[in-house]
């Protein structure tokens, strides 16, 4: 039996809720440290460095490349704009990846379709982020496709007033605390936590309930545990 009826609004996150992402990051990351590294740099100095430049470009494969050369033009002895110019491919490789959906997303979206509306709301570069969504076999499986910059209670807010959402009945599901759970809440509606074992560190933080919190917070171990949750099609729930 589940616990909330139907009619609910489903906001989804989209990296890494949805589909890999920042694990394609990572790997480019190490590569890059591992070219740096040859020039005796530490690892953890490296990745200090490439953080501050991350901080400051945003996200998107387009400023990820930029972080990467500038944070090369900060630590490398010598400058040879060879390497500059394969440090920049390196980084705009990501654009290339496969969509990898992850495990159990079609089949709990397709489970949910019919008794809730679902919304995809992601942030980072338009440009980039509408790519990923018209390459994505989920992308009809959503009433709207939403991209913002940054996920701040106000984009939230945004979201609700806009669409004329009611707070108690809407709920942004994502892998990010920082992103995706605190603002949410902030802004006055449900949030639950999906922890993708490859989700960005600077999307970490810690996270305790508010007392003036008015939604509700949960942690699932993985999105098909939504199907238990909210009101689907599914044998033995209702």
């Amino acid at each position: 039996m589940t616990n909330t009826p139907a009619n609910q609004t489903l906001i989804f996150d989209a990296d890494d809720t949805l589909w890999e992402c920042n694990k394609y990051f990572e790997d480019a990351i190490h590569r890059f440290i591992d070219f740096l590294h040859a020039e005796h740099l530490g690892r953890e100095e490296i990745r200090t460095v490439l953080d501050t430049f991350e901080r400051v470009n945003g996200y998107g494969a387009r400023a990820f490349a930029r972080s990467l050369v500038e944070t090369y033009r900060h630590l490398a002895t010598e400058i040879d704009p060879g390497d500059e110019a394969m440090i920049e491919r390196l980084g705009l490789s990501i654009l290339d990846e496969k969509m990898e959906t992850i495990s159990g997303v079609a089949e709990t979206l397709a489970a949910l379709k019919p008794h809730h509306t679902l919304f995809l709301f992601t942030k980072g570069d338009e440009e980039e982020q509408q790519l990923k969504i018209s390459r994505s076999p989920l992308a009809d499986e959503f009433a709207a496709h939403i991209i913002c910059h940054d996920k701040t209670p106000a984009t939230y807010r945004d979201i609700v007033d806009s669409f004329g959402l009611e707070p108690a009945e809407t709920w942004m599901i994502g892998n990010s605390l920082r992103s995706d759970i605190q603002p949410a809440l902030d802004a006055g509606i449900n949030a639950i936590y999906i922890p993708n074992p490859h989700t960005w560190h600077m999307e970490h933080i810690e996270i305790a309930h508010n007392p003036v919190w008015p939604g509700s917070y949960m942690q699932l171990n993985q999105i098909s545990d939504l199907t238990g949750i909210f009101a689907t099609g599914l044998t033995g729930q209702e």
